[in-house]
């Protein structure tokens, strides 16, 4: 009889951690094939509207350079915006918009890379996708080229952009690099925060608090040294961006903590994603009481309790940025000096009033202006709720929809009053301190930030116009608030017809403090909110919920 020798068993393949990384790719981007050119074409042209109008404004040697020693003087313009390095147009684009561009890279890229690491596993969509042919790391790398391919868009356009304007190449490389790179590295931040914790909203919260930081970091290193060698500017990314110096004697070397930084970053992201379960995280929430405080017994009190952190966020950034201004309103009349086309900028953006008011009018619309993201993202936390399928269970119960509706949107509407007037009441203060006299410039300087409440919720209205009827094409609402964010920084500068300055709702209030107010652009501003919001109830309550 023959023996029979059993075979030896078959040797187990070694996991591929990055199987299914393309097609989560191209799944990834083709989710974001609105928002990412949103985003890159936003930055991009942002970059190329500031070059022209440097230049329609400041268009001798000497104006720039009289410009350029203003800044520099200023310790609460160099908080802001940081040294100007060089007087010539190249280098004013520089100083506008390297730091200002690598913080909303940065933002872009923590939305990215959250939304297809976190958000995935919260919602349960990654647990299906993993059950197919998709490694460990797949998702996460994917997330990470996605992050990566916009941020390389976005450098490339920055730079094709400065070139075809006849800006040397070497500084248009510089300043694409010095944007695209801190959107990059804080793409990797993000990933890292993705895998502390456990909801998409507190890796956002957390990323975006180290950019906070950092920006904070750069700003007060900044106002210390007037050619941003402070070690504070040194600790702060965004310092590294504006520390490369576009046009200014490029410092090539600086790219290299960028890109320690990012790899350091990335690998530390890995690492994490490689010893925990998918749907865990390394900070898990802490258990609650065992009994709910009276507080959520009802829609409204979960909305409140939902929102509170990030209003909590943002009613702190107000009260710094208003404080900021206020204390640079009194130089205003030094900021702008002789040049009488920057006057007439100023003047068309803040009213024809004194220099000062109209200065305090630009600001206070620029508060307003802000607040409408914040009102925006809070309308949309219903669109985030429904798709979340955390809806379902509250409207199964005793709750209408436009009860469940309504609770969210007292928060959104109500929040805007609240960091407009904490906002207002930072710049007026600090505007009377330094002018010694808060009791006569505090009521009106808040009064004029209040005055911004109508057209906020005009888009705020608008926005939850968008999703109750289409509410699939909620991404656009951050479109069209970019949009008047657009028109009322950068419209006055480029002088666009009134037919466009008119499409912002903000073009319409009159410029406070200062110029002469009536009740009519109140009342239809406010007419107009309470429309678009009446027929976006209308169609939350007639559509299907999910």
């Amino acid at each position: 009889m023959t023996a029979v020798t059993a075979a030896p068993p078959a040797r187990t393949a070694r996991p591929r951690h990055l199987a299914g990384t393309g097609s989560l790719l191209r799944l990834a981007l083709r989710r974001d094939r609105m928002m990412i050119p949103a985003w890159v074409l936003a930055l991009g042209l942002t970059v190329a509207a500031t070059g022209s109008s440097f230049e329609a404004v400041y268009d001798t040697a000497a104006e720039r350079a009289g410009l350029a020693a203003s800044m520099n003087n200023n310790s609460s313009m160099r908080a802001l915006y940081g040294p100007v390095f060089s007087d010539s147009l190249g280098g004013l684009v520089a100083w506008r918009m390297a730091g200002f561009g690598a913080v909303l890279a940065a933002v872009m890229s923590l939305l990215i890379v959250v939304r297809h690491t976190r958000e995935e596993e919260e919602t349960g969509r990654q647990e299906l996708l993993s059950a197919a042919m998709v490694g460990r790391r797949a998702p996460l790398t994917a997330a990470l080229l996605t992050a990566l391919t916009a941020n390389a868009l976005l450098a490339v356009l920055i730079v094709g952009a400065a070139a075809l304007s006849g800006r040397p190449a070497a500084g248009s490389l510089a300043l694409g690099l010095a944007i695209g790179g801190t959107g990059a590295l804080f793409a990797g931040l993000a990933a890292i925060a993705a895998q502390l914790t456990e909801s998409a909203r507190l890796a956002k919260g957390l990323t975006g608090a180290v950019l906070g930081l950092a920006f904070a970091l750069r700003a007060a290193g900044d106002a210390a040294t007037a050619d941003a060698s402070s070690p504070l500017t040194w600790l702060s990314p965004i310092g590294w961006s504006e520390n490369l110096r576009p046009y200014a004697g490029e410092r090539w070397w600086t790219l290299l903590l960028s890109l320690a930084a990012t790899a350091l970053a990335v690998s530390a992201a890995y690492a994490l994603t490689a010893r925990r379960d998918l749907g865990m995280s390394f900070l898990p929430a802490r258990p609650g009481p065992a009994v709910a405080p009276r507080s959520l017994s009802g829609p409204f009190g979960l909305a409140w309790r939902l929102q509170r952190t990030t209003l909590l966020g943002w009613t702190s950034g107000f009260l710094g940025a208003g404080a900021l201004f206020g204390g640079i309103a009194k130089g205003a009349s030094d900021l702008v000096g002789g040049n009488q086309q920057t006057r007439e900028i100023v003047e068309r953006m803040g009213g024809q009033q004194g220099l000062t008011d109209a200065f305090l009018a630009t600001m206070t619309g620029l508060l307003g202006m802000v607040a409408s993201l914040y009102a925006a993202g809070a309308v949309l936390r219903l669109r985030g709720e429904e798709t979340g399928e955390r809806a379902e269970p509250v409207l199964a119960g005793a709750v209408g929809r436009l009860r469940w509706a309504g609770s969210h949107l007292a928060v959104a509407y109500g929040g805007t009053v609240v960091i407009l007037a904490f906002g207002g009441l930072t710049l007026g203060l600090a505007y009377g301190v330094s002018v010694d006299d808060v009791g006569g410039q505090l009521g009106p300087v808040l009064t004029a930030a209040l005055s911004q409440v109508p057209a906020v919720w005009t888009l705020t209205g608008l926005a939850v116009l968008v999703f109750g009827l289409f509410p699939k094409a909620t991404a656009a609402v951050w479109a069209l608030v970019g949009g008047c964010l657009a028109v009322g920084w950068i419209g006055p500068a480029l002088k666009l017809p009134a037919w466009a300055m008119n499409l912002s709702p903000y073009s319409h209030l009159p410029k406070l403090p200062g110029a002469d107010a009536t009740a009519a652009p109140f009342v239809w501003l406010l007419a107009l909110s309470a429309l678009f919001a009446l027929v976006g109830l209308v169609g939350v309550r007639r559509r299907d919920i999910g």
